[in-house]
């Protein structure tokens, strides 16, 4: 690594204020500013020569200066695609500031051809490249693409991200990673494109050292695993999950866990039970869709062969309740959905549920096939300011009538999201959770983090937000009477409708809009991307590394079991 100086300075660009994941109002109500930080910049600060000098300005919590840019060497940027727009915004001020700018993260790894604007693209997963990326900066190189090999990191030895770089108090929860990668192979999604089918874990001690980091740094409550499918390794995450309780019981148990998990973790009861006793609350799980058929065509295919709504009430069960993903517009949708999912939200108690529209995102199965149909539309990788996929979907030529998946879309978005339904669900889910043991004691660690975000939460909802006062104090007292050990739970599905109950009337009403072009002649589909276009897909054989590509697809199923 270098000896010479460098002044770096991180930006984390704005997520666009209308996206699901930007619960910006949430978090004032509970005196944070947003949800999380960036994991992934913090994370390549920590590979970066002590020599280099880093500071971070996430523009989801503050403003960048002309006084940083003139300050810095370079500016790293990068993030996902509700990331892009304010991501080139960040690239222009570098260059008007005359100062290189490095750009990274998913949507530049998925679409470089998106950042061409910047010096140097460093693509793929980093901890192999940064090595070659420090070199060719000593070397006097001002710009330049550096693409790391496909699922060949061992991220063992990725280092304790620059948790120092944060202002802690400005985010609802902290971040950290246990795993990369899934053995499943949803079309839809690009996790496995990114990050492979072989999932690679960290050592348990590994994490516990950067949990004793928060720990020391004073940070209490929430911490969020960020893992795509915590169990996709089940075998690795059963060994890491007893020292992770026992971690928990000798700290006084400090933090509250979520994460992402594959709904076959209903089937396996000594993983439940764990995830219970090291204390998660909250799990989101992709349900995608009530229909076997939709979700056998779509390979969700661990969705199958089961009753959905029983599988997630035996994760209530375990006191952990479940944010269901839900997605509208695949191609093998009988008739109208609205009707199945809105029952299905009823029938299994989901209160938050993650609706979009199916947006084939770059790289992926589903992108491919489309090309080769002729129907995807150009520009399908360019954000264009859209908020995420529950405006900017669908980028295709549907195969029913677009404009009846909009509709559904639009009479699931307002239902679900009718201040009477959407408070009916959680009373309902907060019933069925069955909290108890150590989750439901209160803790030292939590009482003072607790008392202030119920505080900030039922002070702000009662002086500021007429509309949600009612039935939150009605729920919430419901709750205290019939179940009071999960009211840490029904707290956050109530803060969580500060932003859900805006954000589903914003959304309905530019689904709206959508329609009424349709119905009036004045929408126009886009050109269809060219075969030219297709690529060949990061998950398969011929990509994988030797290593990768020698374990069989058996050997994938044993590491999830």
């Amino acid at each position: 690594m270098s000896s010479k100086a460098c002044r770096v300075l991180m930006i984390y660009p704005r997520f666009n204020p209308g996206s699901f994941w930007n619960y910006r109002a949430t978090c004032e109500l509970i005196g944070s500013k947003h949800p999380a930080p960036p994991l992934g910049l913090i994370t390549v600060a920590a590979m970066l020569p002590p020599t280099w000098e880093v500071r971070l300005v996430d523009r989801n919590t503050a403003e960048d200066t002309d006084a940083d840019y003139d300050w810095a060497d370079m500016v790293m940027t990068g993030g996902m695609l509700p990331q892009q727009l304010d991501a080139l915004e960040v690239i222009e001020k570098a260059r008007k500031a005359h100062t290189p700018v490095v750009v990274g993260g998913p949507d530049a790894t998925s679409s470089p051809h998106m950042y061409k604007s910047s010096d140097f693209r460093v693509l793929g997963e980093v901890e192999d490249i940064i090595p070659d990326f420090v070199a060719a900066w000593d070397a006097g190189e001002r710009s330049g693409t550096f693409e790391a090999a496909k699922f060949q990191v061992d991220v063992s030895q990725t280092p304790i991200p620059r948790y120092d770089l944060l202002n802690l108090k400005d985010y609802f929860h902290i971040n950290v990673q246990f795993s990369r990668g899934c053995p499943f192979q949803c079309e839809f999604c690009d996790i496995i494109e990114l990050y492979g089918r072989v999932p690679r874990t960290k050592q348990p001690d590994q994490v516990l050292t950067e949990l004793d980091r928060l720990y020391d740094m004073g940070h209490r409550g929430f911490v969020d695993f960020v893992d795509d499918n915590l169990i996709g390794n089940k075998k690795a995450l059963k060994v890491f999950l007893p020292k992770l309780i026992q971690w928990q019981k000798d700290h006084g148990d400090p933090f509250m866990f979520s994460t992402e998990a594959s709904l076959n973790l209903a089937d396996d009861d000594e993983l439940l039970g764990m995830l219970r006793e090291a204390l998660f609350v909250v799990l989101f799980i992709g349900i995608e869709s009530p229909d076997p058929d939709v979700l056998a065509a779509t390979q969700k295919k661990q969705n199958t062969r089961r009753d959905i709504a029983e599988s997630v009430r035996r994760i209530y069960d375990e006191g952990i309740f479940v944010v269901g993903g839900f997605i509208v517009g695949f191609d093998e949708e009988p008739g109208s959905v609205a009707g199945p999912v809105l029952q299905l939200l009823d029938d299994a108690g989901i209160a938050v549920a993650m609706v979009g529209l199916l947006y084939a995102l770059p790289n992926t199965q589903l992108t491919n096939r489309l090309i080769r149909e002729g129907r995807l539309f150009e520009g399908h990788d360019d954000s264009k300011g859209s908020a995420d996929q529950c405006t900017a979907g669908i980028n295709f030529d549907t195969q029913r009538p677009r404009v009846d998946i909009l509709r559904d879309y639009l009479e699931i978005i307002e239902e679900a999201y009718k201040p009477e339904n959407y408070m009916k669900r959680v009373r309902e889910t907060g019933l069925a959770l069955k909290v108890r043991g150590r989750a439901a004691r209160m803790r030292p660690g939590h009482m003072r983090v607790d008392l202030r975000l119920f505080s900030n939460l039922a002070w702000n909802i009662t002086l500021n937000r007429p509309d949600m006062r009612r039935e939150f104090w009605k729920t919430l007292t419901f709750i205290i009477l019939r179940n009071p050990n999960a009211g840490v739970q029904v707290g956050m599905m109530l803060a969580l409708y500060a932003h859900l109950g805006p954000f589903a009337q914003n959304v309905a009403g530019l689904i709206k809009e959508q329609i009424r072009q349709i119905e009036s002649g004045e929408w126009q589909a886009p050109e269809r991307v060219g075969l030219s276009a297709l690529k060949p897909l990061a998950s398969q054989q011929k990509s994988l590394s030797k290593k990768a590509a020698a374990m069989s697809h058996k050997a994938m199923a044993q590491a999830a079991e």
